[in-house]
């Protein structure tokens, strides 16, 4: 078998990976992280573009509440002498004018009135995680997503909500034909405080894309105390993902082993938060998941080569650490390529069928793969051998400064 002198390149890769990871600081200290919606503080919307469906009042006896989900709609009435809950499935009704007739012909009091022809199929519905608003003479609108509607993209959003003063994040949740976003606004100060009413966004949304086609799903304020810990938080399950994985290899292998796994893996972080901040991509909770992810991949890669070497050297004892280690990561190659090719057919995947925050978290994937393997052959290999050049030459030293050296 010819073996591949990976060893001759261990200096260059050396040189290369600085300048990327030097790039990547660079580019943190002037440009910072794009923050996506999970690290900032601020109120929180999420919204959904749609057409309103029908309208429902109610002044029957008691008390009268709608709620709409995934499934259907839903309504309670209940007070002296009247009571009952009545479901109205989508799968059962093949239109939104179906479900409408039925809606007003099965409940005393309730009056629905159709807002266009009623067409639409009643998958489309749109349905409000806010709680399940009481129905009175003022008429409750249901929305449905327009399957012939245009798409509305996250620029055509952050455009509508320019006029802002403080900096607006935008997260799209779908397809852009989905039409569904989550919004944040920045808060300038403590909880509570510095705050935009929600009513606000609305209006800005509505004067861009029509009055009464956005429905707002849910709102919240997240507070700066929050968002502190989050990101807190996800520096310290980084930090202990590093201490693991160095306790685990010190453990398995020489401690020299287990400083070139996690140098390894911190070159593969590095690179992709200097990715991300070139790119300006969002920098979220999906990204830290993706980070995580390719630590594993690294260090499981990582370990393989380490066992290979362990084994080489076993079995050639009177060759040099530096064939030992060519001839380890020459056997293991085909391996290597063979799981990187299988594992990138997923993730290409995943990055070309879908959009948003998953294709973001494709595409990290995609480059820290790539820096995995780059890592595991150069960086930690090539650190292994500097070690053991660093100890044989300490070795020698240690030796020609013996009294038995000196008399030979």
């Amino acid at each position: 078998m010819k073996i591949i002198r990976f060893s001759k390149f261990f200096l260059a890769s050396a040189i290369f990976s600085a300048v990327l990871i030097v790039a990547g600081i660079v580019g943190y200290i002037a440009l910072g992280f794009n923050l996506g919606i999970d690290f900032q503080a601020g109120l929180i919307e999420e919204v959904q573009f749609a057409r309103p469906a029908f309208s429902v009042t109610y002044s029957g006896r008691g008390v009268a509440g709608i709620s709409l989900d995934r499934e259907g709609i839903a309504v309670t009435v209940s007070g002296s002498g009247v009571g009952g809950r009545y479901v109205f499935s989508y799968a059962e009704y093949g239109a939104v004018a179906g479900i409408a007739r039925a809606l007003g012909g099965a409940v005393e009091g309730l009056d629905v009135s159709l807002a266009g022809n009623g067409n639409e199929p009643t998958a489309g519905i749109v349905y409000n995680a806010q709680g399940n608003p009481q129905l009175g003479s003022e008429p409750y609108v249901v929305h449905v997503l327009p399957p012939d509607g245009p798409a509305i993209s996250i620029q055509d959003v952050r455009d509508a909500l320019s006029g802002f003063e403080r900096t607006v994040s935008v997260q799209q949740l779908g397809v852009p034909s989905d039409r569904h976003y989550m919004i944040r606004l920045e808060s300038s100060g403590a909880e509570g405080e510095g705050g935009v009413p929600a009513d606000s966004i609305t209006a800005a949304l509505e004067s861009r894309f029509g009055r009464g086609e956005v429905v707002v799903i849910r709102s919240d304020f997240v507070g700066s105390r929050f968002s502190k810990d989050l990101t807190d938080q996800a520096g310290i399950l980084l930090f202990f993902t590093l201490v693991l994985i160095l306790a685990y290899s010190s453990v398995r292998f020489k401690p020299q082993y287990a400083i070139g796994a996690v140098l390894a893996i911190v070159h593969d972080g590095l690179v992709i938060v200097g990715f991300v901040v070139w790119t300006r991509m969002e920098f979220n909770t999906t990204t830290i998941a993706a980070i995580l992810t390719i630590l594993g991949y690294s260090i499981n890669d990582t370990i393989v080569i380490f066992d290979r070497i362990r084994e080489t050297r076993r079995i050639y004892p009177e060759d040099s650490f530096l064939d030992i280690l060519d001839r380890s990561l020459t056997e293991t190659l085909g391996r290597t390529i063979i799981t990187t090719l299988t594992t990138l057919l997923a993730v290409v995947s995943l990055y070309i069928f879908t959009r948003g925050s998953m294709q973001d978290f494709a595409l990290t994937l995609i480059v820290g793969m790539v820096s995995g393997v780059y890592s595991t052959i150069f960086i930690a290999s090539g650190f292994v051998n500097f070690w053991e050049v660093r100890k044989n030459r300490r070795e020698k030293k240690r030796l020609a400064g013996t009294p038995s050296a000196a008399r030979a």
